[in-house]
């Protein structure tokens, strides 16, 4: 049965994808930006998505965003920690602390923050009635991006890690926790890291020999928030052609 369900950096790619889907299947959808108000608003729109602007890393915006949610859609039942950055390719002794700062606060910090404000509305414990987060990795964490973005590849690892742990503390209380590995994507995140063809050019090495589309990133986790995989928690799927 549908709920409330926020995506963070819900207003392109992947997180555009999840919303559109979520949407059609009769959820109640809060969707969260920074950059792309027009995308964000013309989404909303579309879906009748609520739209929120803000940076998931400060954690007084997250904070207001879960209470806006409360105030206007209801307690969330299902989040969805998409929001990510990647930057430029570079070896990591190229790369200054600002960048490693802003990565490691958006893709960790901000999955941490939201998941800690989802676990206080839906924990039996805090008086919830339990629901899934999904956090969105990458199969960056596991063959780890020599060359091209090691922090990057870190900061997703840590989402593997919270996944796991976060689920064995909170799986008595009625919460599933699990995680998605996207591989190489058809999203304008490749551009962001000054390879636009990227996608298509490793997508070919793949046994699939092609990159995904951000709807089929979206039907595994819309599978993993429904009660089709009630008994699925602490697990790391990978959705990325058989790399």
């Amino acid at each position: 049965m549908a709920g409330v369900m926020l995506v963070t950096g819900g207003s392109r790619g992947i997180g555009a994808a999840t919303v559109r889907l979520a949407a059609e299947r009769g959820y109640k959808v809060a969707l969260n930006y920074v950059h792309n108000k027009a995308a964000a608003e013309k989404l909303a729109h579309e879906t009748g998505a609520l739209a929120i602007h803000g940076d998931v890393a400060a954690e007084s915006y997250v904070v207001r965003m879960f209470k806006e949610i409360d105030e206007k859609l209801g307690r969330i039942t299902v989040l969805v920690n998409n929001a990510g950055i990647v930057d430029v390719a570079a070896r990591v002794d190229e790369m200054s602390a600002e960048r490693m700062q802003r990565m490691f606060a958006v893709n960790i910090t901000g999955s941490f923050l939201c998941a800690r404000e989802a676990v206080k509305r839906m924990s039996k414990k805090h008086g919830g009635n339990g629901g899934s987060i999904i956090n969105i990795s990458s199969v960056a964490a596991r063959i780890g991006s020599p060359a091209m973005y090691v922090d990057y590849a870190a900061s997703k690892a840590a989402i593997d890690t919270l996944t796991l742990g976060l689920s064995k503390e909170v799986g008595p209380e009625g919460i599933r926790v699990n995680a998605i590995r996207p591989g190489v994507i058809h999203t304008d995140i490749h551009a962001s890291s000054g390879d636009p063809e990227r996608a298509d050019r490793i997508g070919a090495s793949s046994p699939l020999q092609r990159a995904g589309e951000p709807e089929e990133i979206a039907r595994a986790i819309l599978w993993l928030a429904s009660d089709e995989a009630s008994y699925v928690s602490g697990a790391i799927l990978d959705v990325a052609g058989g790399r």
